[in-house]
């Protein structure tokens, strides 16, 4: 029995990990410890329904999973306190980690998105999934999918905006 579950799972969750993370870090806000936990999680309950989704979708199944994994985890109030040996140094303009902290104000951008809209923006417009795609990961109709990821932009063209506005 742990055989025929296993056959496929291994291979999928390698060639797939990185990109999970990826994806479940920008639906968590670049919160890292996060996103490795919806990961983890998602792929948990995956290795319970791999024999049914195997041969189907199992990218969209997982995909599903981290979405509304995301959108309950950000009702929670407290997630205690994150401890970091220093704290991080502001890049000096110019240098080589700019496009780091682009995508850092980016992840912080995200953050600041209702996990319906962090949600949407994710998964049309990073992972480049069809509205149909979208609105089902989101268990929504097409339209309410839409409209969250056009209010998502919008509010990330706003947020980024005033980030750049010159001082003075």
């Amino acid at each position: 029995m742990e055989q025929v579950r296993a056959d496929g799972f291994d291979e999928f969750a390698a060639a797939r990990w990185s990109a999970l993370l990826h994806v479940a870090r920008l639906l968590t806000g670049g919160d890292r410890q996060r996103a490795e936990d919806l990961v983890q999680e998602a792929l948990v309950k995956l290795w319970f329904a791999w024999p049914k989704v195997a041969e189907q979708a199992p990218e969209a199944y997982v995909r599903t999973v981290l979405v509304r994994m995301a959108a309950r985890s950000a009702r929670r109030r407290w997630w205690g306190e994150r401890p970091v040996e220093q704290l991080p140094d502001r890049p000096a303009p110019g240098d080589v980690s700019s496009t780091v902290a682009e995508r850092s104000r980016l992840e912080d951008a995200l953050a600041q998105l209702s996990p319906k809209q962090r949600a949407a923006v994710v998964l049309r417009y990073y992972e480049d999934l069809p509205e149909a795609q979208v609105a089902q990961a989101l268990g929504c109709p097409v339209g309410t999918a839409r409209s969250h990821a056009s209010r998502g932009v919008a509010r990330l063209r706003q947020i980024l905006s005033d980030a750049i506005r010159p001082v003075g």
